[in-house]
């Protein structure tokens, strides 16, 4: 007999007592009204226990691109599963849903990263790349070379070594391997630029690289990582040119790039991958999770350069990293799926157009008097909210304005993600023109609510 699944708001929260939700205050959620239950999705909308339809303008979790209940990669997921339902990719073995999204994956890839490691997460992706560096590098007699530069403000996972890679905010009282880790400035202009142009700012966070590799030795470090946009640490926006600046400083000093695009890849930016197409490098790494499945099921991966792959495959090697999930069969039939899906509807093609659209929408919020800054690009904004305009003077933390804005607009159909001070926007990829004026509309009159009950 098969278990029933509650949807009764009562029956869910009953049922909740044994679940720890990710990044939430456990002890706040223990007043059950503070729990949003969600029961249906479809298109860009969500559908709550109360019968609420609620547009997802987080698109679940920065993941939902081609949008909910799409019949393609539902049907693709349920005949793998007919077919095939479970079988590793370890030793031997292998199946054909894998080794065709491996193809697949490369051949969107840019330049020479034509090796796929498949993974169930954005956080094992990037633990994924530094085994393997740490690796690579031993293979080369190089054992001493093994720390990671990473930036205040990143976010790269959540395991105990993704999580040292991320800001420390977020392992904040938690333990993590920050013994590999050092940090470098925070690439964000509008908060931390002072009385520097742009390009000024620009060469401060160069120079800030070039002295870390000089203090800890080029010899003793694997990698840099970085998001080409920063996701959960605020949406944020490196000057022009950072990228290809920071690659060119990585490789003289033969420090491997990783560009993490777990939130990037896949459309969000207006191509499947956005290192090389917006931001004109070729790294040594991509990670990406995610959109590649549009979140209908968890895989991610870890893409890696020939040079990488011909030294870890050398003879008399084994590759001692692997997952039991990696390369699962519904998951890579849900990738290919959703990759055929959005070549065939050309979604990151319109995400030039509409992503643009969001973008310019949401920027035009910056008027208020409560929006210090609206940043981001196509299908990924971040507003930040400030008590001062003029001198950027932030919130106190307790104030939780980014929270009180986003049950505004929870309250007018609207799903938002808070972030301290900060309000996330990265829905489906598939809004239009309407929807995207109804969000804006939402936003305006959630942050003038917001905006006149702290000035009571």
């Amino acid at each position: 007999m098969a278990i029933q699944i509650p949807t009764a708001t009562d029956a869910v929260l009953a049922a909740d007592e044994f679940l720890i939700q990710s990044f939430a205050d456990l002890n706040g959620l223990k007043q059950k009204e503070m729990l949003t239950v969600i029961t249906g999705a479809e298109g860009y909308y969500v559908t709550d226990s109360h019968g609420n339809q609620l547009i997802d303008g987080i698109g679940g979790l920065w993941c939902v691109n081609a949008g909910h209940k799409r019949q393609e990669i539902i049907d693709a997921v349920h005949e793998q599963l007919n077919t095939l339902d479970y079988y590793s990719t370890f030793y031997n073995f292998t199946h054909p849903a894998a080794a065709k999204l491996a193809e697949k994956v490369a051949r969107l890839a840019p330049g020479h990263l034509n090796h796929v490691y498949f993974a169930n997460s954005g956080s094992v992706a990037n633990d994924s790349a530094v085994r393997i560096l740490h690796h690579y590098n031993n293979r080369l007699g190089r054992p001493g070379k093994k720390k990671i530069l990473s930036r205040t403000g990143a976010y790269h996972g959540s395991t105990h070594l993704s999580v040292a890679m991320t800001t420390p905010a977020y392992s904040k009282g938690w333990d993590s391997a920050s013994e590999l880790v050092h940090h470098l400035l925070c690439p964000h202009y509008w908060r931390y630029g002072d009385n520097l142009s742009e390009a000024e700012f620009l060469d401060l966070l160069v120079a800030d690289l070039e002295v870390n590799i000089h203090n800890t030795g080029a010899e003793n470090i694997a990698a840099f990582i970085a998001e080409p946009i920063m996701g959960a640490g605020g949406v944020i926006v490196a000057p022009e040119g950072y990228h290809a600046r920071m690659a060119s400083v990585c490789a003289a000093n033969d420090i491997k790039y990783i560009s993490d695009e777990v939130v990037t890849a896949f459309g969000r930016l207006g191509h499947f991958f956005a290192s090389e197409e917006v931001f004109g490098i070729t790294p040594d790494i991509i990670t990406t999770a995610k959109g590649i499945t549009s979140g209908y099921q968890p895989l991610s991966a870890t893409i890696i350069s020939d040079e990488i792959h011909e030294v870890i495959s050398g003879p008399g090697e084994t590759f001692l990293h692997g997952m039991t999930y990696s390369g699962h069969p519904a998951a890579a039939a849900a990738g290919l799926a959703n990759i055929a899906l959005m070549e065939r509807e050309q979604i990151p093609q319109q995400v030039r157009t509409t992503g643009k659209l969001f973008e310019n929408t949401l920027k035009a919020l910056s008027s208020l008097e409560l929006v210090g800054e609206v940043r981001g690009s196509h299908f990924m904004t971040g507003i930040e909210f400030v008590k001062d305009k003029a001198a950027k003077t932030p919130f106190a933390e307790q104030e939780m304005v980014g929270t009180k804005v986003a049950q505004a607009a929870q309250r007018r159909g609207l799903i938002a993600r808070p972030l301290g001070n900060c309000l996330i926007l990265s829905p489906p990829l598939t809004l239009d023109a309407p929807v995207i004026a109804a969000i804006g509309d939402i936003l305006r009159e959630s942050i003038v609510e917001v905006s006149s009950a702290l000035n009571r």
